[in-house]
């Protein structure tokens, strides 16, 4: 155990395994680990910027007209990607917790605002009682 956390809860902390955790744990400590890889590229970087371009534009529009993961997919697709569709799936998730977020909670604000603000007064006569 280190910092008084035994094993199991360190495992549950990273994410490891408890065989990957006890095992850097019995190693000395000047060992640093070596299971990081590097950042290589996706089939799918080559079209970030498009896919991007595509999430902003459809962000915009009405929700029923929106394109769908499987279209965006089939662009992708002629434009010559030849990746998988989890891996645009993925990307559109991230992008609309990550900055698409930012940018739809802008456009709610506007969208909004423009509710409010454009609502009709309109004069209607009322009788109260008997109409003679």
């Amino acid at each position: 155990m280190r910092d008084k956390l035994s094993e199991r809860e360190i495992a549950r902390m990273t994410g490891l395994s408890r065989n990957t955790v006890s095992k850097w744990l019995r190693a000395p400590i000047t060992e640093t680990p070596k299971y990081r890889r590097e950042a290589c590229p996706s089939k799918l970087s080559a079209f970030e910027s498009t896919l991007k371009q595509a999430l902003t534009a459809g962000a915009r529009r009405p929700k029923h007209e929106r394109r769908t993961a499987r279209a965006r997919h089939a662009k992708l697709k002629a434009a010559g990607y030849d990746g998988g569709y989890s891996a645009v799936t993925d990307f559109a998730r991230a992008w609309r917790q990550g900055e698409g977020r930012h940018l739809l909670s802008k456009l709610y604000e506007h969208t909004s605002a423009m509710i409010t603000t454009n609502l009709d007064f309109a004069e209607c006569s009322t009788v109260f009682g008997d109409a003679r």
